[in-house]
């Protein structure tokens, strides 16, 4: 199983998607936003497999994080999870060779589904 970073300004769904990818058995660590996030994998990026992402957070949003998570990974597989499509646009310029998105809203199996999809 994934070791994955989810990023999330919305405790609700950080929740949710934590508990269920977690009973996927994926290791889940959290963070509330991208500067945390960003934190997190300048000092342990080499254990983790996934960022999963909202787009739309303050500080630094989950496009931007993800493109400098991916200066530090390479290897890197990326979800972004937005509200709105025209978001998910801006991500087409991400070099993420594993890079998937999922609308918000979506269910726990939907995204379950994302992630192993990414990951296989």
């Amino acid at each position: 199983m994934a070791t994955i970073l989810l990023a999330d300004d919305d405790a609700a769904v950080r929740d949710l998607v934590r508990r269920a990818l977690s009973a996927d058995g994926h290791t889940v660590h959290v963070t509330q936003d991208g500067l945390e996030a960003l934190d997190y994998i300048n000092a342990n990026g080499s254990s983790v497999d996934l960022l999963v992402t909202d787009v739309d957070m303050p500080q630094l949003d989950g496009i931007s994080l993800a493109e400098r998570a991916l200066t530090a990974k390479s290897n890197l597989a990326v979800v972004l999870m937005s509200g709105f499509s025209d978001q998910l646009e801006r991500a087409a310029k991400l070099r993420a060779r594993r890079l998937l998105s999922i609308e918000k809203p979506f269910t726990l199996e939907q995204i379950k589904q994302v992630v192993r999809a990414v990951l296989s």
